[in-house]
């Protein structure tokens, strides 16, 4: 990885994305001590992560610190307030990566200048090393750059790379907000299971391994999702009549395909 203790990787915000990577990090092996966490208000549990690996924080970025890579992972609508103070940190090579929502890379650009910017949208299963998060590097960024951001993000699951910025907003309604579909299809299992009489418990219990396990089914066997769904389901038996409502012309594909437009949408709201 190309920083060290003289030119750290400085990660600026360290709530439950960044604190959720920075724990993938350290469980990589990455030298603590080129490691800088920029957060006025840590919590007790990454508090704890820090002094645990000697990581060094500071509630601001000092004046002597020049970052090598630096990762912003603070919520959009702070960008404003947070970025004036971290332009002491960036030099011309440094590598500015972003995994905040609606902020396209001008916007580092107009505070830092013409450097390198990945724009990165991970999602939340990065938190068990299960995400996946696309990229889309400016024309600064280097190979060897790259290859390090790929090391990085690998790091919490798995990285795809983007020909074009506006993709990011796309991705963000898929794979950014596509963990509380799940989850939502999660609680819309379980309670079509009470309202077919079985009690609360269960039914919650019912749901959440079998959207768990299908989806760990998916991950192993690599298999296209239309062909496990086809090798589970018998011609007139019950899943198939599941599938017939599921399936219908007004069934759940619209309303998905509606779904991620709405958040398509919000996405670029945010980019304005």
């Amino acid at each position: 990885m190309s920083f060290s203790k003289e030119r750290p990787f400085l990660l600026v915000g360290a709530g439950k994305m960044g604190g959720a990577m920075l724990a993938g990090w350290m469980a990589e092996g990455i030298d603590p001590a080129s490691v800088v966490v920029c957060d006025p208000g840590l919590s007790d549990e990454m508090d704890g992560l820090l002094k645990s690996h000697g990581i060094r924080h500071v509630a601001a970025v000092p004046d002597d610190l020049t970052a090598a890579i630096m990762l912003v992972a603070v919520k959009p609508q702070m960008m404003d307030q947070v970025l004036p103070g971290l332009a002491s940190a960036v030099e011309a090579d440094t590598l500015v990566m972003s995994v905040a929502a609606g902020t396209p890379v001008t916007k580092f650009q107009e505070h830092f200048g013409p450097v390198p910017v990945c724009r990165c949208m991970p999602n939340t299963p990065a938190m068990v090393k299960r995400g996946i998060t696309a990229v889309y590097p400016t024309t600064e960024v280097s190979e060897g750059q790259k290859q390090d951001v790929t090391k990085l993000l690998s790091a919490v699951g798995k990285v795809v790379w983007l020909d074009s910025e506006d993709q990011i907003d796309l991705v963000t309604g898929v794979s950014g907000s596509g963990p509380a579909y799940v989850f939502f299809l999660a609680e819309a299992l379980s309670e079509a299971g009470m309202a077919a009489g079985l009690p609360e418990e269960l039914a919650h219990e019912l749901a959440v391994a079998t959207v768990c396990g299908a989806g760990e089914l998916m991950h192993q066997s690599g298999d296209h999702p239309a062909a496990l769904r086809q090798n589970v389901t018998s011609p007139n038996g019950t899943t198939a009549a599941a599938l017939d409502v599921l399936m219908h012309a007004e069934g759940l594909q619209p309303v998905m395909t509606e779904a991620v437009a709405a958040a398509v949408q919000r996405a670029r709201e945010l980019a304005q």
